[in-house]
């Protein structure tokens, strides 16, 4: 039977293929473009979606992620698009290697994320990792409707995009 820790190390993999797949495609050069005022600007969202496996990183090796403790956050702005696809693959290779330092067993301990006593969200490690994995289908899906927008080919990431037939 495999682990827990296991499946999640095989479902990282397999989405960060796909989501690498999506952030090649970002137009650097759109960096401040936003499809509506109340819109992620596209270099927000393609920083953040680059991001996202630290949280896993964070559910694992920690019992909470504090806003608080963390000095201002502001989305980088990237040169070249290889230079947003390392920061993913840089955050992937660190949740990868908290989940291969981890047991299933960890996974049922608590954990939070939060600013200082304001709590954003509360739940079991094992529950932060699937929600690792929700914003990042989520967010991903939401940058291919900015990429379609700007009129780019999105990839499919569980078979072929219209783009691709």
């Amino acid at each position: 039977m495999i682990s827990f820790i296991e499946a999640f190390k095989r479902e990282l993999a397999d989405e960060a293929k796909e989501t690498k797949r999506m952030l090649e495609r970002v137009p650097v050069e759109k960096h401040h473009w936003q499809p509506h005022p109340k819109s992620m600007k596209l270099g927000v969202l393609a920083f953040h979606l680059a991001e996202i496996p630290d949280m896993i990183e964070k559910a694992v090796l920690s019992d909470k992620w504090d806003f608080a403790e963390v000095e201002s956050w502001e989305a980088k702005v990237f040169e070249t698009n290889e230079a947003l696809v390392h920061h993913f693959e840089n955050s992937v290779k660190k949740a990868k290697e908290a989940l291969e330092q981890s047991k299933d067993e960890i996974l049922l301990k608590k954990w939070k994320l939060c600013t200082g006593e304001v709590i954003h969200l509360e739940m079991e490690k094992w529950e932060a990792v699937r929600h690792a994995f929700g914003q990042n289908a989520h967010h991903r899906a939401q940058l291919g409707v900015f990429l379609r927008l700007l009129d780019i080919p999105i990839p499919g990431p569980y078979g072929p995009s219209a783009d691709e037939m």
